[in-house]
């Protein structure tokens, strides 16, 4: 665990006089830029999906990204290929089965070239995420679609996925009974056995074993979260069919977990229906208890939030961003993170309406998207992508005698590499007097084998144990 830097004295006094300081955006370099590419995962899934497109499909492994300790990360796609259109009846969304990859990120200092380090990402695996009892599948007869649930579902394992149809039509969107899933957060727990994962259709907040991908825990959201007419479409779920709840597709789009691995940080992508004035929720909840508390922060200059992580146990980095950029065929504009400080916030459970009042103070922590066009490497307001959402904390390194922490940031590409571009990681180096005061607490992850090098172990000691025997004979 690295200790903190000490703030140096000009800053120091700055701080103590309230006097304005420079934006952390200018002072955090791009360390470096890695891409995967490939057309399919490691699911082992065969066949195609309704829309004709592989079962196996990779892409948008950048809707969440969560650091598994050492230079392990978990990446998440989201609900799978619905820019693919076949079937607007269902938005399009197919049975796509939710999973999680394992990437190895092999981050090095470069000997040369525009940025100081090289990164090569390489796919370890791919986990399918399931239930042990029932889920509400779609039958499809009124799409002119097959049945929703998967072929591979047993009675004991039932597939999540991404089909908007997917749910029980006589319960509210936060029933856990429903197969359908969009997720876009996640966290791995830290004594590393399970993954957290929230979504946008309850929304849900789910813990999954992360060798298996079983659910093992379904957590209770507030009720004021969830819609109560369910559809398959936009329209079918938004004003004025629902009057309060989160605003299709919109849902819980970030997560975070404490260093200590006590409190689960979900944030809104954009304003509940009964909210508004730019105001969106942020949830916290207890990981033994499930007790919540919600909290608001009010949106600058994006069209809504992307995620959230956690710096220490009270204050927090939200990504928040419009859809403009590399793959929507526009100028990036507004890709920011902004620091907040949940310590003393006013809880805002069972209210609704104007919010503004009980907002969190915020300041700009990183402006992605400028930093990324002035590292001189070719990057233009065009091509920085349009959905900026997964963000992580990764392992520290040195750089020209300076200790920083290293912040990962990934895209979504909406599994459309020809036009939103590959699943890209970048890497910014963050010192402890950019963090302007704050401390930088790593989460206290255990190192876990994966199952494949689990099973080596294992193989080698069962070896080991073999070669004793004989030594005795």
């Amino acid at each position: 665990m690295s200790r903190p830097l000490p703030i140096p004295f000009p800053r120091t006094l700055a701080l103590c006089l309230g006097l304005a300081l420079p934006a952390a955006a200018q002072a955090a370099p791009l360390l470096a830029i890695g891409s995967l590419t490939g057309l399919h995962d490691k699911s082992g899934l065969a066949g195609t999906l309704e829309n004709g497109l592989p079962a196996d499909l990779l892409g948008g492994m950048g809707s969440a990204l969560a650091w598994a300790g050492g230079n392990t990360f978990v990446a998440l796609p989201d609900r799978g290929p619905n820019a693919t259109v076949y079937n607007p009846a269902v938005d399009n969304t197919a049975s796509y089965i939710s999973r999680f990859h394992t990437v190895q990120m092999d981050l090095k200092l470069a000997g040369g070239g525009a940025l100081p380090f090289t990164l090569t990402p390489t796919l370890q695996a791919t986990t399918l995420l399931s239930s042990p009892t029932p889920l509400a599948y779609g039958s499809g007869a009124a799409f002119g679609l097959p049945a929703g649930a998967p072929a591979q579902n047993t009675a004991t394992r039932q597939y999540f996925t991404g089909r908007s149809d997917g749910f029980d039509p006589a319960r509210s969107s936060l029933s856990p009974d429903n197969a359908r899933l969009d997720p876009e957060g996640a966290r791995v727990s830290n004594d590393g056995k399970s993954v957290f994962i929230s979504d946008e259709y309850g929304p849900y907040v789910y813990q999954f074993d992360r060798a298996t991908g079983q659910r093992i825990r379904s957590y209770a959201l507030p009720a004021e979260l969830g819609v109560k007419v369910l559809g398959t479409t936009t329209a079918a779920e938004d004003k004025p069919v629902n009057s309060s709840g989160r605003v299709a597709n919109k849902g819980m789009e970030g997560l975070a977990l404490t260093p200590d691995g006590k409190t689960l940080v979900g944030v809104m992508q954009a304003p509940l229906l009964q909210d508004g004035n730019k105001v969106i929720r942020i949830v916290t909840i207890d990981v033994a208890s499930g007790a919540t508390h919600e909290y608001a922060y009010q949106l600058t200059d994006g069209s809504g939030v992307s995620e959230i992580l956690a710096l220490n146990d009270h204050e927090f980095i939200l990504d928040e961003r419009d859809g403009a950029g590399l793959g929507d065929g526009s100028a990036a504009k507004t890709k920011k993170l902004f620091k907040i400080d949940l310590k003393g916030a006013a809880d805002i459970s069972g209210k609704k309406g104007d919010l503004r009042s009980f907002a969190v103070k915020k300041s700009l922590f990183l402006d992605v998207a400028s930093t990324l066009i002035g590292a001189g490497v070719g990057i233009s307001a065009e091509s920085v992508p349009a959905k900026i959402e997964g963000l992580s904390w990764g392992e520290d390194v040195v750089w020209k005698g300076q200790l920083l922490h290293t912040l990962w940031v990934a895209n979504d590409n909406d599994f459309l590499p020809q036009t939103a571009g590959p699943n890209n990681f970048y890497v910014f180096g963050i010192s402890d007097a950019d963090l302007a005061g704050s401390v930088y607490v790593p989460q206290a992850l255990k190192a876990v084998p994966e199952p494949a090098s689990l099973a080596m172990a294992l193989s080698a000691l069962l070896l080991m144990g073999g070669a004793v025997r004989r030594s005795r004979r």
